[in-house]
């Protein structure tokens, strides 16, 4: 496969391997403070979880940095990116064991749960700086011409670390928890992130200074910034194929994410009872999963199924079948029914995203691009916090809604057939540059 070839070449660069094997460690660690922040509020034997809870915690994770980042990554152009993630994730080793203590303690207070808020927040958002200084600092260790290669690989494997930190989430509290209070096996997997971080910040220290940048340091004011975006909403105006792509885009992420919301409502509050946690994170756990595998299967789908069918009429056909998949299985409010929609809905949904990625790196100019990746992150994010809410709106405690999931599946519909009219006269090979390569034999791995 293309993507092994390219794992194969890009080995044999140290720094590449150093700075791929940080990605896994650090976000393994960031998987046990999501998951485990979920298993707080999502899993108390104590409280039914709501919809409202979710949007909660996804407006938590997804929106702050989201906001702040255009403003925060100017310092990426400005610091040794080296003592950046040392010194990032040195500060989350504190975060964690501060977010352990409060979690530890048991206390559900007010004050306390604002603290813990506040702190989480921080270390969210941290996460996000830290893998945007990872992305800046990729180019210093590979070749000018494996940037694209590296750029799949990289964003491929990386969230193989946080997979792993939410199976070792799941797996300590389902052990401790029959031993320890539920809010105590909670706390450990906190304890588990600090060693993550502080192990992420001892393989960053392994790198000289200068050596992953900025070999130029560029100052950039809060107006700067603004302008730039500014900038690159113009531009996105007269590049239609990119701009459709980010509408859809965020629209398929809205729907997806309603359907996401509503399963975890119903594996929590319809499978099972809110004193019935071990369980419920089992079967909820086999379900993230089967979305997970999705995603990975996009990976290998979508490049030779873009190069048959074309970007455009693929984009369709995913719209089409997401549709399908929607009403059936994924209306069907059983647990095999929907496990094999997630693995479905998970491949759509990551195919529409590469897709996405493509018609951004074809079509922006290379000026305007870090501008218009920020603006594809803000929309990627800020749609899923939405889905969210709107799922709170809509949906009964339990999430079974028949008419609100079948609505989806029209969703879908709708947003496939808008797309192939307003996309109808650009022709086809307007959204298929950038694809050449998959049409070419695949490079040969460099031993």
């Amino acid at each position: 496969m293309r993507v092994f070839s390219s794992v194969a070449r890009l080995w044999r660069h140290e720094a590449f391997r150093r700075l791929l094997l940080l990605r896994i460690v650090t976000q393994t660690a960031d998987g046990c403070v999501q998951v485990g922040l979920a298993s707080y509020v999502l899993f108390s034997p104590y409280q039914q979880p709501t919809a409202g809870a979710i949007a909660a915690v996804l407006a938590l994770t997804l929106l702050p940095f989201s906001v702040l980042g255009p403003f925060v990554s100017t310092v990426l152009d400005r610091w040794s990116r080296r003592q950046i993630l040392v010194l990032t994730d040195s500060t989350r080793v504190v975060l964690a064991l501060v977010i352990c203590v409060l979690v530890g303690s048991g206390n559900r207070s007010g004050p306390v749960q604002l603290g813990l808020a506040g702190v989480a927040l921080l270390a969210l958002s941290a996460n996000r700086f830290l893998l945007a200084a990872i992305s800046s600092a990729l180019a210093h260790t590979v070749d000018p011409d494996e940037y694209l290669s590296a750029n799949t690989v990289m964003p491929l494997v990386g969230p193989l670390g946080a997979v792993i930190g939410g199976g070792v989430v799941f797996g300590s509290r389902f052990v401790l928890g029959r031993w320890l209070p539920v809010y105590q096996a909670d706390a450990f997997a906190f304890l588990l992130a600090s060693v993550g971080f502080a192990t992420s910040a001892f393989l960053a220290s392994r790198f000289s200074r200068p050596a992953l940048g900025p070999d130029h340091r560029h100052h950039h004011t809060a107006t700067d910034v603004l302008r730039g975006l500014k900038a690159a909403i113009g531009h996105l105006a007269h590049h239609r194929p990119a701009a459709l792509g980010l509408g859809m885009i965020g629209l398929q992420r809205v729907l997806w994410g309603v359907a996401m919301v509503g399963t975890i409502l119903i594996y929590r509050n319809h499978f099972h009872t809110v004193a019935d946690v071990n369980p419920a994170m089992a079967d909820l756990s086999i379900w993230a999963l089967a979305t997970g595998i999705g995603f990975l299967a996009a990976s290998a789908v979508t490049p030779p199924m873009a190069s048959r069918v074309g970007v455009r009429r693929w984009m369709i056909v995913l719209t089409v079948f997401a549709a399908v998949v929607q009403a059936f299985p994924g209306a069907v409010f059983q647990q095999v029914s929907l496990v094999a929609a997630s693995f479905l809905l998970g491949l759509a949904s990551q195919s529409f995203k590469i897709c996405t990625d493509t018609l951004v790196q074809a079509h922006i100019d290379d000026s305007y691009k870090g501008r218009v990746f920020i603006l594809y992150d803000m929309i990627f994010n800020a749609a899923l916090v939405l889905a969210a809410v709107l799922a709170s709106l809509l949906l009964p405690p339990d999430g079974v809604s028949l008419p609100i999931f079948l609505g989806l599946a029209v969703g879908y519909l709708v947003l496939g057939l808008g797309f192939s009219l307003v996309t109808g006269r650009m022709g086809a090979g307007t959204f298929d540059r950038g694809t050449e390569s998959t049409r070419a034999p695949a490079v040969e791995a460099v031993s």
